[in-house]
């Protein structure tokens, strides 16, 4: 890998995120979301005609209850000034139940319900009650698995991406996307070694990290941060800022990854040369980072592409999908992002579509771009994963010319 960037940023690009609906939507989700999330299935598995016995009626209201007061609080202590791991895991673990818990409150309680009277099963009551039943059991189970899911190594997610600009020295360069390890208040360090284990056994000439490493400092993440440094690669390893990073001294991060031997990608590009051809690597900082008020810390395109030749093709790594917009604009052949985690626990997707152009997987943009969005390798707050697999991806990059036949 040869380094021909300018890191200077350029005052021609100062245009800020723009805000999206689900960013303003977010404005109001602090306050009526606790209330949401465990009034609606209480009133619906407690109080809409089960006539329980009078001591059950009232213990159910009273652990709804505490799980709406309890669950702010606890995640004001765990993610707020204190940062106390075990209110977080708390708060954490009852915001993921309370989500899955009211998805299917409404998405299997409502239609078996009206299913049961159209059948003319049993009396109302009888009807109001296996909906009870049906509902908290599916919740159990899906809480167990998604439990195993999150904790889980990531299965391998292998693909072939074809860029019509890929010179044939460079089919078959494979290589590997890891993001949102979002090491946390659960120490995951033999999770992370696992990880690392998984990369090196596919044999990768390039490895990415597109950020998002942990939730906390790197100094207080440092010991399931560390087996990053063990991650092999024949001609680099690079990583961008995602999002957290900025909640939690972004640029100790950056030093870290730069002393495990990643190269930080910040708004500057690399070239992968092979076979006689060449590969522009560049990344950018998370687009929040602008707003993080660290200086010189910003999502600069203009920046990461300065001194490369226009006629080669570029990988971009860049946090959030959102920022394919871009990308295609300057002609970008591939970008590849994380942050969505697939929605992580479902139905939570339809949120996320909200605020991103993709949710997971390939799609195309422009005129030529290809953007490339991982679930993710690991999970953020709620230690859950519902239908939302994590994943380490291999990406083996295909020229139209090359000689390689496509696995």
């Amino acid at each position: 890998m040869t380094d021909t960037s300018n890191t200077r940023p350029a005052d021609s690009e100062a245009q800020a995120p723009r805000q999206s609906r689900l960013l303003r939507l977010m404005r109001y989700l602090p306050l009526i979301a606790p209330v949401l999330l465990w009034a609606v299935p209480c009133w619906m598995l407690l109080h809409t005609g089960q006539h329980w016995p009078l001591p059950v009626t009232l213990a159910g209201t009273a652990l709804f209850a505490l799980g709406l007061v309890g669950m702010p609080l606890a995640m004001v202590r765990g993610h707020g000034r204190r940062q106390q791991d075990r209110a977080a895991i708390a708060g954490d673990t009852l915001l993921g139940t309370s989500w899955v818990l009211f998805a299917w409150s409404i998405l299997l309680g409502v239609p078996l319900r009206l299913a049961l009277t159209v059948a003319g099963v049993g009396e109302s009551q009888d009807r109001a009650r296996m909906v009870t039943w049906a509902v908290l059991g599916l919740t159990a189970v899906l809480l167990a698995w998604g439990y195993a899911e999150a904790r889980r190594v990531p299965r391998v997610r292998r693909l072939d991406v074809q860029l019509p600009r890929l010179g044939a020295g460079l089919d078959g360069t494979r290589v590997v996307l890891i993001t949102d390890t979002h090491y946390g208040p659960l120490d995951r360090t033999r999770w992370s070694e696992r990880v690392c284990e998984t990369v090196n056994t596919l044999e990768a000439d390039l490895v990415c990290h597109t950020g998002d490493i942990a939730d906390g400092t790197a100094e207080r993440r440092r010991a399931q941060a560390v087996p990053l440094g063990t991650v092999r690669a024949t001609r680099a390893r690079v990583y961008v800022t995602g999002n957290h990073e900025y909640y939690s001294e972004a640029q100790g991060w950056v030093d870290l990854m730069g002393e495990l031997g990643w190269e930080p990608l910040r708004n500057r590009h690399l070239l992968l040369e092979r076979g006689g051809d060449t590969l522009v690597v560049a990344g950018v900082d998370d687009v929040t980072a602008e707003s993080s008020g660290l200086a010189g810390h910003r999502a600069h395109l203009a920046g990461a592409l300065n001194g490369a030749d226009p006629d080669l093709p570029v990988l971009l790594l860049a946090h959030q999908p959102k920022f394919v917009d871009r990308a295609a604009a300057d002609g970008v052949d591939l970008q590849l992002s994380g942050h969505t985690h697939g929605g992580q626990i479902w139905p939570f997707h339809h949120l996320v579509r909200l605020d991103q152009p993709a949710v997971a997987g390939l799609s195309h943009h422009g005129t030529r771009t290809l953007l490339y969005t991982s679930r993710g390798t690991g999970f953020w707050g709620p230690p859950f994963r519902v239908f939302a697999p994590s994943e380490i991806t291999l990406l083996v990059l295909r020229s139209p010319s090359g000689a390689f036949p496509s696995a």
